[in-house]
């Protein structure tokens, strides 16, 4: 990646824009900041109203804080007195590893050790992860599961024999071809897809019990079905889609081990999570898909950006569901705050302290059910 002290001259002062407007808690992926001064080189720029409308396509900044946005940019560019915004302290830029072996990383945080993994925490420590040897049959799970995702039926129609529709334009160039003369009119159908699977896997510290239950579940989907997409967040994201392909699951599993960069570090999902959103590659995987993340949900602080993460998901997926550990005691409910404010966007939040009940919840994706803070609200 291009460092600051090679950009050209023109281009430094765009950058410290962005570096700017995530002092005050804006979320902005490196890949955008790209964009943003890719999209100010194609318009030219003829005026500054050129660059704040590039910055409005490519930094995309919440609806809610436009206003703030557009206070920043005149302050930053005209020197004008800024309005007073959230800031936040540690001006961090989550890192994204796709598993093609290609990062994109900022501005990486400093890091601090933890002596433990059992709460949740938003400092960032890297770490490595060898799974035990030992192969759980999924076999069940694999079989059943493309039948049971969710359908759809596709945009493009296909050619068909019988129970179609009329195809006209191929009808009237069989017209003239024959003179008239159409003795089977062609028919044209739309077929039924399967749903994507989106599988975000949280690889906390404070998730180090199930991590491996749920990355075998995960190679088992991308195994049997044809769009499953899998990540894993913690204090960074990782696509382990790629490496979930390989048919042994123990080399699977060692290619996501070495992998992953922060195994049973600290817990940052709203920022993974937005970082997700911010990359269109990415953010397209969500677009209709049935959603499933695997998450005790235990953010640290504020959990603003965790809330405006689920909600943004919720609206691009078809399913959302919130698989929990926490929810295996019997005594459970959601009542932290974090997880309060985020069940209103939720379709499911459901046991996820067992492999056989998780991958049962998996294959009734395609039943409808109640909201989660309907059911949330019934219970005692």
């Amino acid at each position: 990646m291009t460092t600051p002290a090679e950009l050209p001259r023109a281009a430094k002062h765009f950058a410290a824009f962005v570096r700017y407007i995530r002092h005050f808690g804006f979320p902005v992926a490196t890949q955008q900041a790209i964009v943003f001064m890719q999209a100010v080189t194609l318009l030219g720029p003829r005026s500054m109203e050129d660059i704040r409308q590039a910055a409005l396509a490519t930094l995309a900044p919440p609806r809610d804080r436009r206003h703030e946005f557009d206070a920043l940019f005149r302050s930053f560019f005209y020197g004008e007195a800024t309005v007073t915004v959230g800031t936040q302290d540690d001006d961090e830029d989550t890192e994204v590893k796709d598993d093609n072996g290609s990062e994109q990383e900022g501005e990486l945080p400093e890091l601090r050790q933890e002596d433990s993994g059992e709460s949740a925490s938003a400092s960032e420590q890297l770490g490595r992860r060898s799974f035990p040897g030992g192969h759980d049959t999924l076999s069940r799970f694999g079989k059943a599961l493309p039948k049971a995702l969710p359908q759809r039926r596709s945009f493009r129609s296909v050619r068909t024999n019988s129970r179609g529709k009329l195809d006209l334009r191929r009808a009237l160039r069989s017209i003239v071809r024959a003179d008239g003369d159409v003795p089977a009119p062609p028919l044209r159908r739309r077929p039924t897809l399967s749903r994507k699977l989106l599988v975000l896997i949280d690889v906390s510290g404070s998730m180090k019990l199930h991590t491996s239950d749920y990355l075998k579940l995960a190679h088992a989907a991308v195994q049997s079905a044809h769009r499953v997409e899998v990540f894993t967040l913690g204090t960074r994201l990782t696509r382990i889609t790629r490496a979930l392909k390989v048919r042994d699951l123990e080399f699977a599993l060692q290619r996501v081990a070495s992998l992953v960069d922060d195994w049973d570090g600290g817990t940052r999902i709203g920022p993974t999570l937005l970082a997700f959103l911010a990359i269109p590659r990415f953010a397209a995987f969500a677009r209709g898909a049935a959603i499933v993340l695997l998450s005790d949900g235990l953010e640290r602080g504020d959990h603003a950006e965790m809330e405006t993460a689920i909600r943004r998901l919720s609206a691009r997926a078809f399913r959302l569901s919130l698989a929990t550990p926490l929810a295996g005691d019997p005594r459970f409910s959601p009542r932290t705050a974090a997880l309060r404010a985020i069940l209103p966007s939720l379709d499911d939040l459901v046991d996820g302290s067992s492999l056989s009940g998780l991958a049962d919840f998996m294959l009734t994706l395609a039943r409808q059910a109640p909201s989660a803070e309907t059911v949330w609200r019934r219970s005692p």
